[in-house]
């Protein structure tokens, strides 16, 4: 198998991020992840799943094309198709997406913006609910 062949298919897997790890800083890649552990930055996986499982702790940004939530996420979530916030989960920041589903039990506090799926995802800059509330605002 050549180096081009071997690095595709490494490119199209999964990673996991177990309970027992912590990261801070931003994560970037081709490739689903899945979080049982600590994140704090962001996660910038547009074209890929991103799962925050139920021992997953986020304080990030986190940009998928399908983002799940069984954890807890301190930030804003931003899903190209769809997001899902399970029973467990918990979720204090803005989520945008097409599709937003929360399970019955689930926790949140922020703010929702249904967009169509033909519609391209906004930046952090661009997202006008992620703007710092605690501010003061100048009429």
């Amino acid at each position: 198998m050549s180096r081009n062949q071997k690095d595709k298919s490494s490119e199209s897997g999964s990673t996991i991020i177990g309970s027992s790890l912590s990261f801070k800083g931003e994560i970037t890649g081709e490739e689903d992840l899945t979080i049982q552990g600590q994140v704090e930055g962001t996660i910038d996986l547009k074209k890929n799943h991103v799962t925050i499982g139920r021992t997953g702790r986020i304080k990030a940004d986190v940009y998928g094309r399908t983002i799940t939530i069984e954890g807890e996420v301190q930030g804003n979530l931003f899903g190209e198709e769809r997001i899902v916030l399970r029973q467990s989960g918990r979720v204090r920041g803005d989520m945008r997406a097409p599709a937003i589903g929360l399970e019955e039990g689930a926790k949140f506090k922020g703010n929702i913006a249904m967009n169509s799926k033909d519609e391209k995802q906004p930046t952090l800059r661009e997202f006008p609910l992620a703007q710092d509330r605690s501010a003061p605002t100048k009429n």
